[in-house]
């Protein structure tokens, strides 16, 4: 692996109750950043979050979990309680959430040396007033590192529609590369297909910005090219994490064709076909490695490795 790029994420941990018909509830530690952040360390990457941790029983098992993986935590030092989220799974593993959230995300010191790519979205940049910290921290941090961006939106704490869709553009508008799932963008943008919904984004800024589409795969659009990848079949247990572990997945591919950092700006400007569908790749095998076992637990790096040689991927097209 070539030498790796410090990657820092930012965003909220949420402790998941996890409800199945017929079982006992069972929490794991979640949160979209991260998840991703855990991700990430799983794949060998050198990864920090910047997050809130309460001083309960749910903090101590995330803060577990993620030392695990050999993420290193930075928090403000708040009191505020670990954030939780009830996922009910249907028969066929779909999960719809329930939230018990506040982010009040304070003033953070931040690693040293400084990130070379930094990753937010999710809840941290969408509730207040801790979503502004997260932005003040990407703009002082966007001159050095490359950002990415996922809105991961959750209708129940979504709020206004208006404002909603004015910070996931604040927050498109900074990052080199944003994924969002086709449901995220219907529900930003229930007027219009997710394909016009990307390219309107990609055309305020991004290099890159890709779209997933669960068991159809993702499609990747950058300037005047869409590049569409399918999905392998699986048998799936649960979706929980599942776009978690395309972002992790996707950006352990970038860091691996040197693509982010200032230096690798812009040369994710210039990606070619080739390049572009290996990153396409090792997001859709990293989402379905976790699809095929309960809770956000995405693969480590032989895993995922294994997964690319075997799995049956479709031929991509665009």
């Amino acid at each position: 692996m070539p030498e790796s790029p410090a990657l820092l994420v930012i965003g909220e941990c949420v402790a998941d109750i996890v409800r199945r018909p017929g079982e006992p509830d069972r929490t794991h530690p979640g949160g979209s950043p991260a998840n991703v952040a855990y991700g990430l360390a799983r794949l060998g990457r050198d990864t920090t979050l910047i997050t809130q941790l309460g001083p309960d029983a749910n903090g101590r098992l995330i803060a577990g979990h993620l030392a695990s993986a050999g993420v290193r935590v930075l928090t403000d030092g708040g009191a505020a309680p670990t954030p939780a989220a009830t996922v009910d799974l249907d028969d066929e593993g779909r999960a719809t959430y329930g939230f018990e959230i506040t982010w009040t995300l304070g003033p953070v010191r931040l690693p040293d040396p400084p990130p070379s790519h930094v990753h937010t979205g999710s809840l941290a940049t969408g509730l207040e007033p801790g979503a502004d910290t997260v932005l003040e921290l990407v703009r002082a941090l966007r001159a050095t590192a490359t950002v990415s961006y996922d809105p991961n939106v959750r209708p129940g704490l979504m709020g206004d529609h208006t404002t909603a869709v004015r910070r996931a553009e604040q927050c498109v508008a900074l990052s080199d590369v944003v994924k969002a799932s086709d449901e995220d963008l219907r529900r930003l943008y229930p007027r219009d297909a997710p394909e016009q919904a990307a390219e309107r984004w990609l055309r305020s800024g991004p290099a890159l910005v890709l779209v997933t589409r669960g068991a159809r795969g993702a499609s990747a659009f950058l300037p005047g090219t869409v590049v569409d990848l399918g999905a392998p079949p699986v048998r799936v247990a649960d979706t929980v994490g599942a776009g978690d572990a395309f972002m992790s997945g996707t950006l352990h591919a970038l860091a691996a064709h040197r693509l982010l950092g200032a230096q690798g700006r812009a040369r994710l400007r210039s990606l070619d076909t080739p390049t572009l569908t290996d990153v396409l790749r090792h997001g859709v095998a990293s989402a379905a490695v976790t699809v095929r076992r309960a809770g956000a637990l995405p693969p480590g790096d032989e895993e995922l490795a294994n997964a690319l040689t075997s799995a049956p991927f479709p031929e991509p097209s665009g």
